[in-house]
């Protein structure tokens, strides 16, 4: 029976690689646009009250929130990573939950009612 069981995580490994391929670039984190002031004297955007867009990532590291600016140009790939990074969390929280019923099956053996 252990020897299945093994076939089966294989399996479900190799299912997982295959699904985790296609997802970079991945980033954990958050983008936001903000309006802050240039600092130059004579900015008629500054002067008017309306400010310049920037861009700003947000992220985790060591239990402190980071914040570093994003060049325009590089907002979509950034957009594009922290959606795999939800996508490939997501499938790590599957992937959790495959491998604890797996182990219960391995353990306790076939629910009632299946082969």
């Amino acid at each position: 029976m252990k020897h299945t069981s093994s076939n089966k995580g294989q399996r479900g490994q190799a299912a997982f690689l295959a699904d985790i391929a296609g997802l970079w670039p991945v980033a954990k984190g958050s983008l936001a646009e903000v309006r802050k002031p240039c600092g130059r004297k004579h900015c008629s955007a500054c002067g008017q009250g309306r400010k310049h867009t920037a861009f700003i990532f947000a992220f985790r590291r060591n239990g402190k929130t980071l914040c570093r600016y994003v060049a325009r140009e590089f907002v979509p790939r950034l957009r594009q990573a922290i959606a795999n990074g939800r996508r490939l969390e997501e499938r790590l929280a599957q992937a959790g939950e495959a491998l604890l019923l797996e182990h219960r099956e391995e353990r306790e053996g076939p629910a009632r009612g299946q082969p």
